[in-house]
């Protein structure tokens, strides 16, 4: 079984009009000609999904206020924003309701769907867990729609995205967590939700880390250590973030996959990067975490980017597969590769939710 830690399904279903239920390929059919960033390039589709053994998910939902912005990041109010993520909502709950997907709230539902998902022969129509994260905090009006979230399912949640946030600063900006941001991150805290440090600032990480005492992932993350950018995570934080016991997991993005990346410019084909290098940074974690057992995968394929920022050798979702059969080529054992396939990601849950 794959676990992928970050997939902005609703932002594709709602935001990019597209009907997940189809494969890849009728999705890139119908999206032929329209013109914007990552149409009829898509790589992510349910079919494709459980092609790969996709049983688990962390599925987000995503609308900022950040001026300027891009899809989903760009709303004038945080009434509007929420809004907008109360839509995407609503199309979780209906792919519940065609069978297509089973949001996991609690840790009962959690080991049903590991149960379904680890037999030898798993049904076609088995529907994909998924745990539902926000990636920014901008839609949340009052820390009491914090708690109604809670009550709707939202389990994880990243305070700030890019840009200056209405409660914390993105990857892009610095500063600590703004008026309101200290109080949303310790009501996380009281409702048991799980911090993603992923996207935040350097000052707001480690503010972060002081005042929240539960879990901690890094839900789509790479290491700053091999592609310099405040994007990724510098190895003082990946080393501050294993000692909390946080899984951190692997982004697919090429730009944060090799060095000397030109947004506009350069492409995967320009600059050969391949699913192989996702696999560097999984190392350059385990090295420094002394053990495999804080890496996973994060892969945000489909999150605001198609094909013309995926590795040359990924055309679907399905072939993160492959990472196995590459960390098998490195020396891993079955054990570890279990771990960054699933297994790590699945053990921090199951202690999170205790």
């Amino acid at each position: 079984m794959i676990f992928d830690a970050h997939l902005d399904l609703s932002l594709n279903a709602i935001e990019f009009n597209r009907d997940l239920r189809l494969s890849v390929a009728d999705i890139r059919a119908e999206e032929e000609g329209m013109t914007g960033k990552g149409r009829a390039g898509g790589v992510v589709a349910f079919p494709e999904m459980r092609e790969a053994g996709m049983g688990i998910v962390v599925a987000t939902q995503i609308a900022g206020c950040m001026k300027p912005g891009a899809v989903a990041s760009g709303w004038n109010s945080p009434q509007q924003a929420w809004g907008a993520t109360q839509a995407q909502l609503a199309w979780y709950q209906e792919m519940e309701a065609v069978g297509e997907m089973k949001m996991l709230r609690d840790l009962a539902a959690f080991e049903d769907q590991l149960a379904l998902w680890s037999q030898d022969e798993v049904p076609a129509d088995a529907p994909i867990g998924y745990i539902l994260s926000l990636e920014g905090a901008d839609s949340i009006i009052t820390p009491q729609h914090l708690e109604r979230s809670w009550e709707s399912g939202l389990r994880a949640m990243g305070p700030a995205h890019y840009g200056e946030g209405r409660y914390a600063f993105g990857h892009d900006r610095t500063g600590k967590l703004k008026p309101g941001g200290e109080d949303l991150v310790k009501e996380m805290d009281r409702l048991g939700m799980i911090l993603d440090a992923t996207h935040l600032c350097d000052d707001t990480f480690w503010q972060c880390l002081d005042i929240f005492n539960g879990p901690v992932w890094a839900s789509h993350s790479n290491c700053r250590a091999l592609v310099d950018d405040p994007r990724q995570f510098s190895d003082e934080q990946l080393k501050a973030l294993i000692d909390r016991g946080a899984v951190i997991g692997t982004v697919f993005d090429t730009w944060m996959l090799v060095t000397g990346w030109i947004r506009g410019e350069s492409t995967p084909q320009s600059t050969g990067v391949k699913i192989e290098a996702a696999v560097e940074h999984i190392d350059h974690i385990c090295q420094l975490a002394g053990s495999a057992k804080h890496c996973g995968l994060g892969s945000d394929l489909d999150g605001g980017f198609g094909k013309e920022q995926c590795p040359v050798d990924l055309d679907t979702i399905a072939d993160l597969t492959r990472i196995a059969e590459l960390l098998k080529d490195r020396g891993f054992s079955e054990e570890d590769i279990d771990g960054v396939m699933s297994g790590n990601f699945v053990r921090f849950v199951k202690e999170a939710w205790a």
